[in-house]
């Protein structure tokens, strides 16, 4: 008998767009032969399943369940492909939690400190081989903070909303006059904001998953923005960026981050597939984190569906292995 999986879209931020994106690329790829999927929207006071005919069926949050004619559709679990809130920042893993469905994604408290930057850095920075840029967490765009950033660190900077994604509200900040605004951009997407030194360094961005009981360290992409940093026009418009997968690493690099990879993944907890963005450093080599994401996009295009089709398999059989991991 085939499983029944909620496949859960949409979401409360600006993210919920992508998010869409990849559900569509997941909802026709999937092995239908092992799995009934049912297309869950979530949107703020909205979660409901849309029928062929165009029925807008509410969802039961006592079980998460949905009635289509006189059948009660209950899930075996739930494919996560919702980025940003609810679904990457933990308030719908906890929620899972609670009525005892299995998901694809990180549990609540990994996906709730992974979506805040300044926290996981701080959690992996003692991992060997590991470096990472320093930085201040801000909690208000205020003149006394503006101030602890001039003496305290170096330009150039990057200015980042501490649990946005997509790159929404981030900055490159290179002299002193240019702070202020890129600290209100920044704030207006969140109550808390990273500002870091910039890394000069190669960019990379490398898949992790784990599937039958194995971490499995994916081939990284190299990414070569014809803009100044990886930003929301570099990630979603063709043609701005060049994506080379696998990319251009040496050996010793090859295996000295396949070494830190599954570090991450092991010390932050990690569930179902990550993406893990890192520079390698012009001068030195040296890795430096960036981030982690635990819900990567997973659209045609997406650097995940490169890497698993760079190893030789089936993207449809990596959604198995990420379903089948639940149970």
């Amino acid at each position: 008998m085939k499983r029944k999986i909620a496949l859960v879209t949409g979401g409360y931020t600006g993210e919920s767009v992508i998010s869409l994106k990849s559900a569509a690329v997941v909802e026709k790829t999937i092995d239908r032969n092992l799995y009934d999927v049912y297309k869950i929207l979530i949107y703020p006071g909205d979660w409901h399943f849309l029928s062929a005919s165009g029925e807008k069926i509410p969802v039961d949050l006592n079980d998460f369940s949905i009635t289509i004619g006189d059948d009660k559709i209950t899930f075996d679990g739930v494919f996560n492909i919702l980025h940003g809130s609810p679904g990457e920042d933990g308030k719908l893993a906890g929620y899972f939690d609670m009525i005892g469905i299995p998901y694809t994604t990180c549990d609540q408290l990994s996906s709730a400190i992974t979506m805040n930057k300044g926290y996981t850095k701080a959690i992996v920075d003692d991992i060997e081989e590991l470096n990472i840029a320093k930085s201040l967490q801000l909690f208000e765009n205020s003149v006394k903070n503006l101030q602890r950033v001039e003496d305290e660190l170096t330009l150039p900077l990057f200015i980042k909303p501490n649990n946005g994604g997509s790159s929404i509200g981030m900055s490159k900040v290179k002299s002193w006059e240019e702070l202020p605004e890129a600290l209100e951009k920044a704030f207006a997407e969140d109550k808390q904001v990273l500002v870091e030194e910039f890394i000069s360094g190669r960019e990379f961005s490398i898949g992790c998953y784990k599937g039958k009981g194995e971490i499995t360290v994916l081939p990284a992409t190299e990414i070569v923005s014809s803009k100044e940093f990886f930003d929301f026009e570099s990630k979603y418009v063709p043609g701005v960026t060049e994506e080379i997968t696998p990319g251009r690493q040496n050996e010793e690099e090859v295996a000295r981050v396949n070494r830190i990879i599954p570090k991450i993944y092991e010390k932050l907890n990690c569930k179902g597939a990550i993406r893990v963005d890192y520079f390698l450093q012009h001068e030195t080599g040296k890795f430096y984190f960036i981030e982690v994401n635990t819900v990567p996009g997973q659209t045609e295009t997406s650097l995940i569906s490169q890497q698993i089709r760079a190893i030789g398999m089936e993207v449809r059989d990596f959604y198995t292995e990420l379903i089948e991991e639940m149970f």
